[in-house]
């Protein structure tokens, strides 16, 4: 009975610190497969934005992208301005800030908003920058 309680308490533990699943509209793709779909950023219909820290930016960028410091405190009430029913790709150093970002987006009523991750690995994947 011990044992069995042991694991039930584990299990509840495990159940509210795991990552909860999004109901979709939220999606993570590697830099590799945002390279396939960054040719669509000249479309007025889909945004890049960057929510590293204006250093982080200053340093070095994607080409065609929006500041958003997600730290700022200020993302929040900017996100607000933006269009629901764009496509917006969101990265920062480690793909952790931008995960973050992209789920304030989803409860807010954003359709489309993916998690791109790392600079580092979009850069190293090709893409284009300004530095």
């Amino acid at each position: 009975m011990k044992l069995f309680l042991i694991t039930l308490l584990a299990t509840s533990l495990m159940s509210c610190t795991s990552p909860q699943q999004s109901d979709g509209k939220v999606k993570t793709i590697s830099a590799t497969e945002y390279k396939s779909h960054h040719e669509k950023i000249d479309n007025q219909e889909v945004m890049l934005v960057d929510v590293r820290t204006p250093a982080e930016f200053e340093a070095g960028h994607l080409q065609k992208t929006q500041h958003a410091d997600f730290l700022s405190g200020e993302f929040g009430k900017e996100m607000q301005t933006w269009d629901k029913d764009k496509t917006y790709y969101l990265y920062c150093a480690s793909g952790n800030r931008s995960g973050k970002a992209a789920k304030l987006m989803e409860e807010a009523g954003f359709k489309n908003v993916y998690n791109i991750g790392g600079y580092s690995d979009l850069k190293a994947a090709g893409l284009p920058v300004k530095e």
